[in-house]
């Protein structure tokens, strides 16, 4: 299986270098298109197999799947510009946020097998959730490409109408994530705890509570119920934290980049 992305930026890049160590494709089957050149030596230092080039289109035409990973405004003239390198035997699928199925069905050959796919930068090490949405595919296609990112971290068909949900959630999420950490961190620091520390002990802590909740089955409250004793310092911490606003304002968040 070959496979042609169409941009090297960070989820371009992100996504190249996810599949390169993935498992479920050769590196020297992926092509990555630099459109300026300017990510060629990071990307061949990750993995030197990997087939960097610079505005060099020609692997569309030898592709089975085309992934386009450029911002949302360049899908249209990306598309249409290389039309005629597309067969309707490929796959083309698009992770650009915005970008519907029926756009890229009008930016391609007509009966074009189309995906929008919304993984997060955790694709890199293989840790993504990722989302995928199909027009014109049929299911050996669609199975196809979830186990192609079901190898990088976990894969979930839904329906289109979901993306600007799922997109706020796990895409834009992961940002919300680091903020979390990046907070906590402040907060041992100011307790006196070292920088690389506080930043081992939220990221283990984090991993322990994920851990918990897919081992157990329970709903994060059950867990929290856990460790919240009567009069406790966990209780303390939890309703200060509320009454700033925890709650509402990741909620908050969510919602305002939920744009649809």
């Amino acid at each position: 299986m070959k496979i042609s992305i169409i941009g090297a930026g960070n989820m371009g890049g992100a996504v190249a270098c996810g599949l390169a160590v993935g498992g479920s494709v050769s590196p020297k089957d992926i092509t990555v298109i630099d459109h300026k050149g300017k990510n060629v030596e990071r990307l061949k230092a990750f993995c030197e197999k990997l087939n960097v080039v610079i505005a060099d289109y020609s692997s569309l035409s030898e592709s089975d799947i085309v992934i386009v990973a450029v911002k949302p405004w360049m899908i249209e003239d990306v598309l249409t510009t290389h039309k005629s390198l597309l067969n309707a035997k490929q796959l083309v699928a698009s992770v650009a946020s915005g970008i519907t199925l029926d756009q890229l069905r009008e930016w391609t050959n007509p009966d074009q097998p189309v995906f929008r796919i919304m993984p997060n930068t955790a694709i890199s090490v293989c840790q993504s959730m990722t989302y995928i949405a199909s027009r014109g595919a049929s299911e050996n296609q669609i199975q196809q490409v979830c186990e192609i990112f079901a190898a990088l971290g976990k894969a979930e068909q839904v329906d289109e109408k979901l993306f600007p949900a799922i997109t706020s959630l796990t895409s834009c999420g992961i940002a919300f994530a680091f903020r979390y950490i990046r907070a906590a961190m402040e907060g041992g620091i100011e307790m006196g705890i070292y920088p690389e520390q506080a930043k081992n002990a939220v990221l283990q802590t984090l991993r322990g509570a994920i851990e918990l909740l897919e081992a157990n089955g329970t709903h994060p409250e059950a867990e929290i119920d856990k460790v919240t004793t009567a009069g406790g310092i966990t209780i303390k911490g939890l309703n200060e934290m509320e009454h700033a606003g925890f709650t509402s304002s990741v909620i908050k968040g969510l919602k305002a980049s939920n744009v649809k």
